[in-house]
C-alpha cells in the first residue's frame, strides 16, 4: 500500500471565495462601462421615485435604473411583438402553408422591381 502524499494547502487557497484565486486577488474587477444620464423633474415626482426605492432597499439611482429599463422593454416588446389571437394564429398558418394565388397587384409588384433591380 502506497502512502497518500503530503499535500499542504497554503493559506491564501484554506480561506479565498470560490472563483479567487491567490493570483488573481488582487487584479481590479472589471466593471461594464456606464453612461450618465441627468433629468430634471418635479420635486413631487423626486419624492415618489425616493419613497419607492426607500421600500424596495435600493438607492433612488438603481431603482430609476431598474424600472426605467423594464419601461423601455415593455415598450420595445410592445411594438415589436405582435401578438394574435388563436384564430388570427390559425388564418396565419392556413396562408402559410396554402398561400393564394398572386393577384394582379402581386404581378405588377414583381414586374416593378424587376425593372428596377433586374430579374433573379
Amino acid at each position: 500500500m502506497t502512502a497518500e502524499p503530503d499535500i499542504t494547502v497554503p493559506e491564501d487557497y484554506r480561506h479565498a471565495p470560490s472563483g479567487i484565486l491567490p493570483y488573481n486577488r488582487h487584479m481590479k474587477e472589471q466593471k461594464p462601462p456606464t453612461a450618465r444620464l441627468e433629468a430634471r423633474l418635479p420635486i413631487h415626482v423626486h419624492a415618489i421615485l425616493k419613497r419607492a426605492a426607500e421600500l424596495q432597499g435600493r438607492t433612488l439611482t438603481d431603482f430609476v435604473v431598474a424600472a426605467s429599463s423594464e419601461a423601455a422593454r415593455q415598450a420595445i416588446e410592445s411594438t415589436e411583438v405582435i401578438r394574435l389571437s388563436l384564430e388570427d394564429q390559425r388564418l396565419f398558418a392556413e396562408s402559410l402553408f396554402n398561400p393564394p394565388e398572386p393577384n394582379a397587384a402581386l404581378h405588377r409588384a414583381v414586374e416593378k422591381h424587376r425593372e428596377l433591380f433586374g430579374s433573379e
